[in-house]
């Protein structure tokens, strides 16, 4: 059953436990595990790829059947329903339309005495998407890490996604990927996909940078990659962190709360509220929606473990408790979302007011729904055209500039001991007397 505590008992520990649920006794050995996937494709590309999708996924390939070919990529399109076409389609609109506003802009300034500092943006050569099968099929993912990618205008953006029965790729990911501009698909999943992607292989390119989210052996995989390749987060189990005040709809609570929880038995999905009356009624209708769910064991496994309804004292106490947790995505379901917006400093994605479910914002609002998770959005942002992007500066000091500045930076390289350093400059102030 969903608990319901107050403000009174140990909120932060709760809390805390929840962020922390990822951190388990057998991490380190699904770590060896992952280790030991990583340094055989390295070693031995194709055929350790292979081996580990034959070991780990239960699927035979052989190595040109590694790649997704077009026929079935035209015969995806045949497999999907008209309703469900134009739902991608109307995705890829949102999704791109919010993700071009936030295209970053070369600058350059022309300073005093001939001084020029600016900032160039230039895409990665090649960037490697990660979509999650197994539980489910997820095209949103597929539109959520494509699109960013074209419109930072990665010249070779690739797909990898484990094989399901018959070796087949889901059929509206196949679509979504298309209408999202990618022809370039793997059927490779699991650890072993993220080493192809890093380190290359026969029939996978080797990427700069690697997205999407996946298990706890494709989450560690990119932790032992990063460097090697870039990587956009360690995506851990989803979360939501509901605050609601009195005017909430209990109804609608708990089935923002039972969104989150059916995701994955180690997802969580907490409430915040200062309304007892509301607390215990989203408890009774949590368990009444839970009676016909048809993903039941899951859902109830998460909502047991990792669900949690806090009786608050006030708004702001709720906004301190959400600020602690970080949450990947947080709803304010109360009169006056706008009024406690400043007070939130540290959440992935923050959904305002009854009309504005968690769902919108995985689909088709237009923002990223590969979000930072686990208490990373203390630190860590969205998914975004940003991840596929590098910036290089730009310097140019003319004589005169180099000849004011010429005393202070060999000040500062003697200091350093770097005496060739300040010689770099000296010799050319010289070379002008």
């Amino acid at each position: 059953m969903l608990r319901i505590i107050t403000q009174q008992a140990d909120v932060r520990a709760e809390l805390k436990r929840i962020c922390d649920r990822t951190h388990d006794e057998q991490v380190l050995h699904k770590e060896a595990t992952v280790r030991e996937v990583l340094q055989a494709v390295k070693r031995q590309g194709d055929k350790a790829v292979l081996h580990y999708t034959a070991e780990f996924d239960n699927r035979t390939l052989k190595p040109e059947e590694l790649r997704v070919t077009g026929s079935e990529l035209d015969a995806a399109y045949q497999q999907v329903s008209k309703e469900l076409l134009e739902a991608i389609q109307l995705a890829c609109r949102q999704i791109e339309a919010f993700h071009r506003q936030r295209i970053p802009k070369n600058w350059v300034h022309f300073g005093d005495d001939d001084v020029v500092l600016g900032k160039r943006y230039n895409p990665v050569d090649c960037a490697g998407l990660y979509v999650p099968g197994g539980r489910a099929a997820y095209p949103s993912t597929v539109l959520m890490n494509a699109i960013p990618a074209q419109v930072a205008g990665v010249p070779r953006v690739v797909m990898v996604t484990p094989p399901g029965a018959g070796k087949a790729i889901n059929s509206a990911v196949l679509v979504a990927a298309q209408e999202a501009g990618l022809q370039e698909i793997y059927r490779v999943g699991g650890a072993q996909a993220i080493a192809a992607l890093a380190y290359g292989t026969e029939t996978i390119p080797k990427v700069d940078v690697i997205t999407g989210p996946g298990n706890i052996y494709v989450t560690l995989a990119k932790k032992l990659v990063y460097g090697t390749v870039g990587i956009d987060s360690l995506a851990g189990p989803s979360e939501v962190l509901i605050i609601a005040d009195e005017t909430a709809n209990p109804v609608n609570v708990a089935a923002d709360m039972l969104a989150q929880a059916e995701h994955d038995p180690m997802a969580a999905a907490i409430l915040l509220t200062t309304d007892p009356a509301l607390a215990k009624n989203v408890q009774l209708a949590v368990e009444r929606q839970l009676v016909d769910h048809p993903r039941r064991i899951d859902t109830e496994k998460a909502i047991a473990h990792y669900g949690l309804i806090v009786v608050v004292e006030s708004l702001s106490a709720a906004a301190e408790f959400s600020n602690y947790f970080a949450p990947e995505h947080l709803e304010l379901e109360i009169q006056d979302p706008w009024a406690l917006l400043p007070s939130i400093r540290h959440a992935g994605a923050i959904f305002l007011g009854y009309s504005t479910p968690e769902a919108v914002g995985d689909y088709l609002a237009g923002p990223n729904h590969t979000l930072p998770t686990s208490g990373a959005a203390r630190y860590a942002s969205p998914l975004g055209v940003e991840t596929f992007l590098k910036h290089s500066s730009i310097i140019q000091y003319s004589q005169t500039a180099l000849q004011k500045v010429a005393g202070a930076i060999d000040v500062l390289a003697t200091a350093e001991g770097l005496p060739s350093h300040a010689d770099s400059v000296r010799r050319r102030i010289q070379q002008e007397e």
